[in-house]
C-alpha cells in the first residue's frame, strides 16, 4: 500500500494478542497444551525482517555511491524505520526531500521482492524527516489554535502523502478532524472546524 492510500491507517493496539490457548486433545495431557502466537509477535518479526533486508539494500546502494553512513533499523508503530545518518549524505535527502522520497520508494521495492508483500517501510536520512515531522507537528498545533479560535476551517499549502499524515495525525490527537482534498501532486490537508 502506498504512503498516499494510507493515510489514515488504522493504528494496531501495541497491546492487541490472543490469549486463546489450544485444546489438549482428547485424552491427552492438559499441560502439553500450547498457546497460539500471537500476532503482534509475528508481525513485528515481520517488521523487524523488512528493516534486514532494507539495511542490506541500503548498505549495497551506499557501497556502490562510496557514501560512508551508519544504518539504524527500528519499529515504529505498524511499520519498520530505517535511519541512515552520517557525515554529508544531503544528496541522498535532495531538495525537499526527493531524493529520499524516491530512495524510500526503491527501498520498499527491494523488501518486496524479497518477501512477495508490500511494505510500508519508512526512511530517514540525516534526521531530515525527524526535523520535517517536529516542524508539521508545530504547524498541525498552531493551525488546530486557528481553527478552534476563527470556528472556520483552514487549508494547508499542498504536502507529500508523508507530510500530509504527520499533519492528520497531530490533528486527530487534538480531538479534531482533517481530510485531504485536491490531486497530486497538489493535495493538501483541510483542518476542519466541526
Amino acid at each position: 500500500m502506498s504512503e498516499s492510500e494510507t493515510e489514515h491507517p488504522t493504528e494496531v493496539d501495541a497491546e492487541a494478542t490472543t490469549d486463546e490457548s489450544v485444546e489438549a486433545p482428547e485424552g491427552g495431557d492438559a499441560d502439553q497444551a500450547t498457546e497460539a502466537p500471537a500476532p503482534r509477535a509475528d508481525r513485528l518479526k515481520q517488521l523487524e525482517a523488512e528493516g534486514d533486508i532494507a539495511a542490506d539494500y541500503l548498505e549495497e546502494l551506499l557501497d556502490i555511491a562510496d557514501l560512508d553512513g551508519d544504518l539504524d533499523m527500528d519499529v515504529e508503530g505498524d511499520r519498520a524505520a530505517v535511519s541512515i545518518v552520517g557525515a554529508d549524505l544531503n544528496q541522498l535527502v535532495g531538495a525537499h526531500g526527493e531524493v529520499l522520497d524516491a530512495l524510500q520508494e526503491l527501498t520498499r521495492l527491494a523488501v518486496y521482492r524479497e518477501t512477495g508483500e508490500r511494505s510500508r517501510l519508512m526512511l530517514d536520512i540525516s534526521g531530515y524527516r525527524a526535523t520535517k515531522r517536529e516542524e508539521l507537528v508545530q504547524l498541525a498545533e498552531r493551525t488546530i489554535a486557528q481553527v478552534r479560535e476563527t470556528g472556520e476551517s483552514v487549508s494547508l499549502t499542498p504536502m507529500t502523502p508523508f507530510e500530509r499524515k504527520v499533519v492528520h495525525d497531530a490533528v486527530a490527537a487534538a480531538g479534531l478532524r482533517s481530510e485531504s482534498e485536491g490531486v497530486e501532486p497538489r493535495r493538501y490537508v483541510v483542518v476542519l472546524a466541526d
